[in-house]
């Protein structure tokens, strides 16, 4: 063989050698040369004869070449180094893309993680509600394309182990009141504390305030403050009330639970909020009473969760240290106290949805998708609440929208004139 590559026939047609891959079953088990008959047997022994003189061949045979051996064996010798220069550099991006294929399973199995923590909370929340409260709704689960009106409740309701004044003495009273069910067994009513509706949905996300003092029907009750309705009869009374005073239906509830919307407001870091005046307060008695004080300057400030719920429950607000003017100095009302309420939860949505605050989010994915549906009772459980938080990242920021009372009422409350219920029905729903 080694002869006749270096003295080629000239009458010999020139050929390609092939060798064939070998397939994944063939190399698990051992030629069986016995087998074949003596022809193909014969044909067998002279191919593997043929292969091991290939092996000591001093150069590659293939069509179109001189068979010389020399020149042809540098050049092979040449090529094969440069074959092991591009497999290194073969082998290397395989290996990178290896290890970018194994990060993306990662980061797709921890969003997956943070999804079920999520829907996992969502739905036990959902089992809280108050069955007449579920029966008062008329919304469904389609919210991401079909816009709803969404009633938030907050209530003064506090745990019998804190030290505010007017905590439930029962903790089977305390979730009457968190639950949103009528009272009984000797358990008292809570009012709500905070009343807004939100228009979520269709790439729609609108906020309309209702002073908790404004003077409305309650059904069964006369008529005093609105937010009277969730003490007489918890949730489902609170969203009739709420659909007779405005014109509308109540599709959904959320009720919100103080010590989880903490939780929630710290998972995400806090939240950024543009207080118009300098606030001081002493809610619930104070901090010295197992309450929340505050000092907000006026401007940006950033809120954990304790400050932020503070800040949304503010009505009365104290003499700040110093000179300057202040919400005390210049008056604060219940519309100061609903925008305030909707500032903070701007500031939620903005720390959800900013661009910067992704690799955060992501990274406490698995935490915040757990404490978020922590922060309230709803009858949104895993389907619909993904949908409401689709909702706010799709839809644009509207202005916040408070009913703006005419005066004042009997017992306190305020008159809201029926022309401005309808303008802001009609701007809710537009």
């Amino acid at each position: 063989m080694s002869s006749a590559g270096k003295n080629p026939d000239p009458d010999r047609p020139e050929y390609n050698v092939y060798r064939s891959r070998r397939g994944f079953f063939s190399r698990l088990r051992k030629p069986d040369l016995e087998s074949l008959s003596g022809k193909e047997r014969r044909g067998a022994e002279r191919e593997r004869a043929s292969r091991a003189d290939r092996q000591d061949l001093p150069y590659e045979v293939h069509r179109g070449g001189s068979g010389r051996g020399g020149g042809r064996g540098g050049s092979s010798r040449f090529r094969d180094r440069l074959s092991g220069r591009s497999g290194g550099r073969k082998s290397g991006r395989r290996g990178g893309r290896r290890w970018l294929k194994w990060i993306l399973v990662a980061c797709l199995g921890w969003f997956a993680l943070s999804a079920l923590a999520f829907a996992v909370s969502a739905q036990l929340q959902s089992m809280k509600l108050d069955g007449d409260a579920c029966a008062a709704l008329g919304g469904n689960p389609w919210l991401l394309t079909s816009p709803q009106n969404i009633l938030i409740i907050g209530t003064d309701s506090r745990p019998p182990d804190t030290l505010e004044p007017g905590a439930a003495e029962e903790e089977r009273c305390y979730e009457q009141q968190a639950e949103g069910q009528a009272p009984r067994d000797g358990c008292p009513g809570a009012r709500a504390d905070t009343l807004m509706v939100v228009r979520a949905g269709g790439a729609k996300f609108k906020k309309l305030g209702i002073p908790r003092d404004s003077y409305a029907e309650i059904p069964g009750h006369g008529s005093e403050k609105i937010n009277g309705a969730y003490a007489y009869g918890g949730a489902a009374l609170q969203v009739e009330t709420v659909e007779n005073f405005l014109g509308i239906q109540i599709d959904h509830i959320v009720i919100l639970n103080f010590t989880g919307f903490e939780d929630f407001i710290d998972a995400i870091g806090g939240v950024k909020v543009d207080v118009p005046v300098r606030l001081c307060a002493d809610i619930s008695g104070g901090k010295a009473n197992g309450g929340w004080s505050i000092d907000l300057k006026q401007g940006s400030n950033t809120l954990d969760g304790e400050t932020a719920l503070a800040y949304a429950r503010t009505r009365k607000p104290s003499p700040c240290p110093g000179a300057g003017s202040s919400a005390f100095t210049e008056g604060y009302d219940d519309l100061d106290r609903a925008a305030a309420q909707q500032l903070v939860m701007n500031g939620i949505k903005q720390r959800l949805t900013d661009p910067l605050r992704l690799p955060y989010n992501f990274i406490k994915g698995p935490i915040i998708g757990w404490t978020a549906p922590k922060a309230f009772v709803s009858n949104m459980g895993f389907f619909t609440l993904p949908q409401l938080a689709l909702s706010t990242v799709f839809a644009g920021s509207s202005q916040p929208d408070v009913l703006i009372p005419s005066g004042n009422g009997p017992g306190g409350s305020l008159e809201i004139p029926e022309s401005e219920r309808q303008r802001a029905a009609a701007a809710l729903e537009g």
